[in-house]
């Protein structure tokens, strides 16, 4: 199975965010049938991307740092660059 193929369990903290007038989609996932730590992911309303270099233990931390990070910088800190790595 290559990587393109391979399948996601998503969370259920995953989903459209707006704040600010500012509408993100936040994706918090890890591979299906695992129980591998989880990746969090925002993409803005042009498609850029926002990946956090760090896994998380479970999907409720990282649902914890993106608010973390929305109230400590903004929701436009996403809308800033084509492609960011955080942390």
């Amino acid at each position: 199975m290559t990587e393109s193929e391979q399948q996601f369990e998503f969370s259920e903290f995953s989903g459209e965010f707006v704040d600010d007038d500012v509408t993100v989609i936040l994706r918090i996932y890890r591979p299906a049938g695992t129980y591998l730590d989880w990746t969090l992911e925002v993409y803005d309303e042009e498609g850029n991307t926002t990946v956090w270099n760090d896994t998380f233990d479970t999907d409720r931390d990282a649902f914890q740092e993106f608010l973390a990070t929305v109230q400590r910088d903004g929701i436009r800190t996403f809308t800033e660059g084509p492609v960011q790595r955080l942390h």
